[in-house]
């Protein structure tokens, strides 16, 4: 089967989604009775299966982040959540990604990971427009489970609020995907079936939901697609819950260690938590309270009404502009004239000449709702953005907060959401 022109359409051109930032899940997988956990590996790490580009300028990575923002600042201050779908070039991967297996006989591909996102989905055979990829395109045809979804489905009807598009359906009455996002990405195809194997030692996931996408273009390097896990029923969080438990938590490696993503069990005793909060705009979204920022002694506190959501593809922190403007006069203050200033790059405005290590880095950390206080090595407060210029790793943004995913590094964080709350333990990787 496959899509034409008049069936695409029938598919409406409003979008919203983002892509997130480094690291790989490539190695053997981890199991034991209350869950699994893939191992996670940074895109510049030499371990890792599909590497960011040595030829992709960081202000590109940056740029692309911006558009991912925008497109998350859309969904949580307003009621509706689409922007006009446009066609960008792509600039090459910067995403985390799995290693996952699809069909019988099981076949491997490797898929950006994203908190943002809900709907996943593969490049699929006959292709209309498939963008290079590590693995071969899944051919349906050579897996003996693969059904398509007819337009009657229930998980049809959910393709409104997880893509923020309408889904459409061909002449035989077969439901039809559209994933569009906000950096000109996006992907057309037919909602479909199939078994989801993970490893040898978990049992293979029947009939799970995904998108085969047959007209794809974007920013997807050479990922074969992209797996959601935010909180829409069609996510793989979600699908994967009956089986594992409401709850998983990863660890964002830097490139000389290993990290991981995890389903299932985890050791609450670890964890500094803080309750999740529901969102108006789009409830699939990971929002959280963030109090206030502590650079040395100084406390910056943030407005009631601020909303706050933590995203693993966006990468760099974004903060209220007045909330932003006072963390940089507090590290500016505290770090003195023990470092030469360097000028602006790209959305960073306080910058060092040296690198992140040579730079006296003060003490920032963040609290949040609850009183859960987490503190930020020196590593995920400064960026090195260029040879020898090291700049402040936040930016502002209008109307909402974003923990990226810089500032997320090397820390284990647990999205439990059957109980509401969002865990966070330094030391992570290991």
């Amino acid at each position: 089967m496959v899509l034409k022109s008049n069936d695409l359409g029938l598919i409406g051109f409003i979008s919203s989604r983002f892509l997130p930032y480094p690291a790989i899940i490539n190695l053997q997988l981890q199991h034991n009775s209350s869950g699994f956990r893939l191992p996670l590996h940074h895109p510049q790490s030499p371990c890792s299966p599909a590497p960011r580009s040595s030829d992709l300028p960081f202000s590109d990575i940056l740029h692309h982040d911006s558009s991912r923002v925008n497109s998350l600042l859309h969904r949580v201050t307003t009621s509706a959540a689409s922007v006009p779908l446009f066609k960008g070039t792509a600039l090459g991967d910067g995403n985390y990604v799995a290693r996952i297996n699809i069909g019988t006989p099981p076949k491997p591909y490797t898929v950006d990971i994203d908190t943002g996102s809900s709907l996943s989905w593969l490049q699929c055979l006959p292709c209309k427009t498939c963008h290079r990829q590590l693995d071969p395109i899944f051919n349906p045809a050579a897996s003996s489970t693969y059904h398509t979804i007819p337009c009657s489905a229930a998980y049809c009807s959910t393709l409104s609020s997880a893509t923020s598009n309408p889904s459409g359906c061909d002449s035989s009455r077969t439901c039809i995907y559209e994933a569009s996002y906000g950096d000109g990405s996006f992907s057309f195809g037919y909602l479909s079936q199939d078994t989801l194997s993970l490893s040898r030692s978990v049992a293979a996931i029947p009939k799970f939901i995904f998108g085969c996408g047959q007209d794809n273009e974007g920013l997807y390097g050479e990922s074969a697609g992209i797996i959601g896990l935010a909180k829409n029923s069609i996510s793989l969080f979600s699908q994967l819950s009956p089986k594992f438990g409401s709850s998983f938590s990863y660890c964002l490696s830097s490139p000389s260690a290993t990290g991981y993503l995890s389903f299932g069990g985890y050791n609450p005793g670890k964890f500094v938590f803080t309750p999740m909060v529901k969102s108006s705009a789009d409830e699939s979204l990971y929002s959280l309270k963030l109090s206030s920022i502590a650079v040395v002694r100084q406390s910056i506190a943030l407005s009631e009404e601020s909303p706050s959501i933590i995203d693993s593809g966006t990468v760099i922190t974004r903060l209220p502009l007045e909330v932003y403007s006072a963390v940089s006069a507090a590290v500016v203050r505290a770090i003195g004239g023990k470092v030469a200033r360097a000028p602006a790059y790209s959305i960073f405005d306080t910058c060092y000449k040296g690198s992140a290590a040579e730079v006296p880095t003060p003490e920032v950390a963040f609290v949040f709702g609850g009183g859960a206080v987490v503190r930020l090595p020196g590593s995920n407060v400064m960026i090195d953005v260029d040879s020898g210029v090291t700049c402040l790793a936040f930016s502002e943004a209008r109307g909402a907060t974003i923990i990226g995913n810089w500032q997320q590094k090397t820390f284990d964080i647990v999205y439990d959401v059957g109980k509401g709350r969002i865990g966070f333990a330094a030391g992570g990787c290991g």
